[in-house]
């Protein structure tokens, strides 16, 4: 079983941590790509949202525990196959959320080319556009160390 420990600074992750738990919580109860459900009849619809709201809650969970209090004392968090999936779905929907919410005045090439002038935005935005940049580095460094055992899996 392949596993990655990160040593991450708690001064710089800390403030970041406030960032996703408000947007996880924003999250509760939202999916964070809405589903056009109108093929679907009204209980299958339901159903299926239900679904998906169930598995994207489970993930954001399971990605909050990895900041436990172990975390706070060693720096230390673990990606491994077993949390692996979880938790790149989980970065992916508080990402997709941070860019509806908090950063949709920003266009998509400048956002993803790290072309942001981090000086210009607001102190609410900046945290919010280096919480975007850090999930997407872990997101990175998950699917460059744990790619394999993510697709035999």
């Amino acid at each position: 079983m392949k596993r990655v420990e990160v040593k991450l600074g708690l001064p710089v992750v800390a403030p970041l941590l406030d960032v996703i738990k408000r947007t996880v919580d924003d999250l509760n109860g939202h999916l964070a790509v809405p589903q056009s459900l109108q093929d679907l009849d009204e209980e299958l619809g339901a159903a299926w949202k239900g679904e998906l709201l169930d598995g994207q809650n489970k993930d954001c969970r399971r990605f909050l525990a990895l900041f436990d209090s172990e975390f706070f004392v060693s720096g230390m968090v673990v990606f491994d196959d077993d949390n692996a999936e979880s938790v790149l779905r989980a970065c992916a929907a508080i990402r997709l959320r941070l860019r509806q919410r908090d950063l949709e005045g920003l266009p998509d090439d400048v956002l993803e080319g790290a072309g942001v002038d981090v000086a210009k935005l607001d102190e609410a935005g900046q945290k919010s556009y280096m919480c975007y940049v850090f999930l997407a580095t872990l997101q990175e460094l998950i699917i460059q160390h744990l790619d394999a055992a993510i697709l035999e899996g």
